[in-house]
């Protein structure tokens, strides 16, 4: 065999094992998304105008406030749908529910019909309430702004198995922190700013399913640097 073919079975062989060593010591070095708020109000006094119910408990959840036009959020709708459902959705217990005032329910059908295009939309759910209750889980949540009048944002939150909201306690870059930039935090994402779903947001979902994974096989260590920085910059 020439040296030349040699070689480069050579390099085929044992380049991936390299790539592999130089991953494995970072294996846990990461930031667990942090717990932005204790307790997400449940689902229980909303329906879906079918027998199935929608609870927030032993699923990670994309929540979501539509208000009474819906389909004003179609634009938003289509980037979760494209930039996050779409990547997403085969993990296990992974769900998007949009919750809407009662009486809306023909134009979200509308929206369903503007987003769909044929796909499975198995794990994206539209639960109905009262506005009281809306309001209730709305108020539960940490948030950067409040419902608009139609009970609506285009703001989504990250809500974990055990109904904690995820997020961020410090959303500063390095460079934000070397400048001693005050403290600010992410405690949600909007769907209309393409950047911050793509980026942030994709990021933070990996994040939280790798959390999950990990605490099945027991090798989850609670330990971030972000945490180190929080208190190192106080």
């Amino acid at each position: 065999m020439p040296k030349q073919t040699v070689a480069v079975l050579v390099i085929l062989f044992f380049l991936p094992v390299v790539f592999l060593l130089f991953l494995y010591p970072a294996k846990h070095n990461y930031d667990p998304l942090q717990v932005v708020d204790a307790q997400v109000a449940e689902l229980q006094f909303f329906n879906t105008g079918t027998p199935e119910q929608v609870l927030l408990n032993d699923h990670i959840t994309i929540l979501g406030f539509f208000g009474t036009n819906p389909l004003d959020y179609a634009i938003a709708a289509s980037n979760l749908k494209e930039l996050v459902y779409d990547k997403f959705k085969g993990f296990k217990n992974f769900q998007i529910v949009i919750v809407l005032p009662k009486g809306s329910e023909a134009e979200t059908e509308a929206l369903k019909n503007e987003i769909n295009n044929y796909e499975d939309m198995r794990f994206w759910h539209y639960t109905y309430g009262t506005p009281s209750d809306i309001q209730t889980v709305f108020n539960s949540l940490a948030v950067r702004k409040s419902l608009d009048k139609d009970l609506s944002t285009s703001h989504v939150f990250i809500i974990d198995k055990d109904m904690k909201q995820r997020g961020r306690l410090d959303d500063r870059t390095e460079k934000d922190i070397n400048k001693n930039i005050p403290i600010f935090p992410l405690y949600d994402y909007d769907c209309i700013e393409v950047a911050e779903i793509k980026n942030k947001m994709s990021d933070d979902l990996r994040i939280l399913f790798t959390e999950y994974r990990q605490k099945r096989k027991g090798e989850f260590d609670s330990t971030t640097r972000r945490e180190n920085n929080l208190k190192t910059n106080k």
